[in-house]
Order: structure tokens, then C-alpha cells, then sequence
């Protein structure tokens, strides 16, 4: 029987929570497959007292009946990976016989990490906000066509094309090999970074790579549940997302085809990821954006702040018109509310349900979302101002109503929530198998 892929996603700027709902799906799957982004992905999975950030790994390493894939679209910092591998292992996670990688998939030189912060220092007030791991310049060097991917380095060239990217990228920067010393990447120079990144290629070597797109589809066609992981959010996207301030992949459904190597008939279900009110990190416009008490109040509580960088994010009230927006992107068929816990102690939450553009109201992302030409046209409802647990015996109606309005606009049910950062305070609203 020819299966589908499920794919999920989420539908803010990022952080959005979707480790710890792929962690909790993964039991209903065979293979969980990340499908684009790197090491500027941060998915914190919390349970037994312990917590887990993956940046590479797939969400579903900690079943180990689930099978996990680091698709085409992905790409790898081999030191970062490396560092990710041995966290698992230590706490007893079997990595080597779990992890698949695709031949496909970039990697990521020590120069792109250097490339990156030259290129950021460069745009002065007009920075992106980019987490300096050098995930712009692999994608650039991979659209250049002159990218190195996991299969070259079981090639015997593979030194040799190192080093004329390598060389490539200094030239790029206007440094020569003899002066980066005072360049560092991570409080390392480029010489002792680049020997650790060297030493991390042969744990690399160590993993099973596979022709990735052959591989999803005779998972496909022997009956195997796929789902598929995104990094980052939709509104993030680099065609559909608030450009320039996007990151340099396709976070939407779309970039699961193109990221695994699936037919887009092939795509199932679609769990689109959101938070209870928006958070964003780095510049770009944030319509609902809160900048007083409020704003610190749920910052402080949902503890935003970047789980990559650990730079504080910027938050404020859900964005219904921004939501609506990446689940039409999407094709979203099933919700999952994060953070409503954060959301506890507010008397009166506001929902943002349109903006005042030049004087006229409208209902839609505009091409150009200025903030300083925008404003938030607003919904008030009340809050439950109490906690909230893992119980599913009591619900606060005020909670119910939140809910509930969010699916009367959205026209699709909330099938989860989650009430804190541990596998078990989720929610289960609705059905979402059938048995």
C-alpha cells in the first residue's frame, strides 16, 4: 500500500515548539524525516527530568522503533553534529543505528560560519538577525553550484575541493589564510575550529548514508508512516516569509518535496505548529509586537529566548492574519496550540485580527509589511487567568474560548495544546489517529 507523508511545520517566525510535538507523534511513526534548515534550528525535547536541543538530529532519535532521516535539504555542520551525537549517546540514545543521512545534503565549512559574520558586521542597523552559523552562505554556495555535499567526502577529491572552497571563501572576506587568527568562530580560530570540524567529518563517515530520495519512496512503498520535520517557520520562508529578515531555505510544505525527494501527491496530513501569541528573533516587522510589561511578562515566563543563540525574543499577541496566511501557504489540515501556560496569568488576552494600512483596513500579509506604516487591529477576550496542567479533567472556559475562536477564524480544530515543556503536559483535544 503507497503511503503518504505527514508533514509537520510551523506557522510563526520559528520557535514554535515543533521538537516537542514531533517527539510526541513519533511513536506513530516508522521514520521522521527533516526536510531543510541546520544548525540554526533549536528543538528542545523535555522528559524523565531530562532536556535535549537538537539542531541536525530528527525529533524522533529518542523512540527507538522510529527511524530518522537528515534529508537533501538539510544542511550539516559536522562539528555541531558531532557535539549533538555524543550528548545523545551519553544519555544512552542509539544514534549510529537510528540516524540515516542523505548523500545530498550540503555541508557546512568552517569559512561559511567566518563568511557569515562578515557578511552580517557588514550590513551594520540593517542586519538580519542571523545566528552565525553559516547557513546563508551554504545555501548561497550550494544555488552556486559549487557546494560540497556528504557524498564528497568519500570521494578521493574531497581535500581538494575543501580547499578551493576553502580559499574561495578568504578571498571572499579579503583575508588570507596567515591573518584569520583574530577571526574567531566559537572563541576558536579558524585553524583549531577547522581541525575539530576535520576530526568530526570521520564521526560523519561513521553513519549510514543513503540516495535519500529512493530511500523515502520504498519507505512510501512498503507501507511505512513518514513524517516529515521542518525547521524554522513559514513566515520565515524565503519566498513567502517578511523579506529580507528570512532565513535562506523553503520552511513551507513545499520544501518538504523538494528537501526529501516526494511527489507532492504524496503529501498527507499537514500538523501546523503555533504558539498561543507570537515570538520573533532578530530584526524584521512583528505587527503585534509588545513592548512593555506584557511583552517582558510572557518572555520571562515562556522563557524566549533563542534555545541557537540565547539572544531574548521578541514577543507579542497571536497574529490571526499572519496565522491564516501559513496555513493557506500550507495546506494545513490539523492545529497545535503551544505555550497556552505562558498566557496563565492575563486577565485579558488581545488577538490580532487585521491591520489599518494607509487608512484602509485589511485581511491579508502585505508585500511590503512596514511597521511604521502598519497597525494591529485587535480582539479582546478574556483570559483564565489560572494554571494550567497536564489534567485533562478541568478546562477553564476561558481557555475553551481562546480555543475556540482561533478555530472558528482558522476553520480548523485545535487537535492539541500543550500546557508545558515536558512530553506529558500535552493536551490530546481531539482525535488524531484512528485506532
Amino acid at each position: 500500500m503507497l503511503m503518504n507523508v505527514d508533514v509537520l511545520l510551523g506557522l510563526q517566525w520559528g520557535d514554535e515548539g515543533k521538537g516537542k510535538i514531533v517527539d510526541v507523534l513519533a511513536p506513530h511513526y516508522d521514520l521522521i524525516a527533516r526536510f531543510q534548515g541546520g544548525p540554526n534550528a533549536g528543538h528542545t525535547i523535555k522528559f524523565d527530568g531530562k532536556q535535549f536541543i537538537l539542531h541536525t538530529i530528527p525529533s524522533g532519535i529518542f523512540d527507538p522503533n522510529t527511524f530518522n532521516l537528515i534529508g537533501n535539504g538539510v544542511i550539516i555542520d559536522p562539528l555541531i553534529l558531532k557535539k549533538e551525537i555524543t550528548t545523545l549517546q551519553h544519555h544512552g540514545i542509539d544514534v549510529a543505528n537510528n540516524l540515516i543521512v542523505s548523500r545530498k545534503a550540503h555541508l557546512i565549512l568552517p569559512t561559511h560560519r567566518l563568511l557569515d559574520a562578515a557578511l552580517e558586521y557588514c550590513k551594520g542597523t540593517q542586519k538580519i538577525g542571523s545566528t552565525l552559523k553559516g547557513i546563508g552562505p551554504t545555501y548561497t554556495d550550494k544555488v552556486r553550484r559549487q557546494g560540497i555535499r556528504v557524498g564528497d567526502i568519500c570521494l578521493p577529491d574531497f581535500k581538494k575541493k575543501y580547499e578551493a572552497l576553502k580559499k574561495d571563501h578568504l578571498q571572499q572576506i579579503g583575508l588570507t589564510e596567515f591573518d584569520t587568527e583574530a577571526h574567531l568562530i566559537d572563541g576558536l580560530s579558524l585553524q583549531d575550529y577547522e581541525q575539530q570540524w576535520i576530526e568530526a567529518i570521520d564521526i560523519l563517515k561513521s553513519l549510514q548514508f543513503v540516495d535519500s530520495e529512493y530511500y523515502i519512496n520504498r519507505q512510501l512503498k512498503s507501507g511505512k508512516k513518514i513524517l516529515a520535520e521542518g525547521a524554522q517557520g513559514a513566515l520565515l520562508d524565503i519566498d513567502f516569509g517578511s523579506y529580507p529578515f528570512v532565513t535562506s531555505s523553503n520552511t513551507t510544505v513545499a520544501g518538504a518535496c523538494a528537501g526529501l525527494g516526494i511527489a507532492p501527491h504524496h503529501i498527507g496530513r499537514v500538523f501546523g505548529v503555533f504558539k498561543a501569541y507570537c515570538t520573533r528573533v532578530g530584526s524584521g516587522p512583528f505587527p503585534t509586537e509588545l513592548i512593555d510589561e506584557t511583552g517582558e511578562m510572557i518572555r520571562q515566563k515562556g522563557h524566549e529566548f533563542g534555545s541557537t543563540t540565547g539572544r531574548p525574543r521578541r514577543c507579542g499577541w497571536l497574529d490571526l492574519t499572519a496565522l491564516q496566511y501559513s496555513i493557506m501557504l500550507n495546506g494545513v489540515t490539523d492545529l497545535v496550540m503551544m505555550k497556552a501556560d505562558v498566557l496563565d496569568e492575563l486577565q485579558e488576552i488581545k488577538v490580532g485580527v487585521g491591520y489599518m494600512q494607509y487608512d484602509e483596513q485589511i485581511d491579508y500579509v502585505p508585500f511590503e509589511m512596514n511597521t511604521e506604516l502598519l497597525s494591529t487591529k485587535y480582539v479582546s477576550l478574556y483570559g483564565w487567568n489560572q494554571p494550567l496542567s497536564a489534567s485533562e479533567s478541568y478546562r477553564p472556559k476561558a481557555l475553551e474560548d481562546y480555543i475556540g475562536f482561533i478555530e472558528e477564524k482558522t476553520g480548523l480544530a485545535v487537535k492539541m495544546v500543550s500546557t508545558g515543556p515536558d512530553r506529558l503536559e500535552t493536551w490530546i483535544r481531539k482525535p488524531l489517529f484512528e485506532e
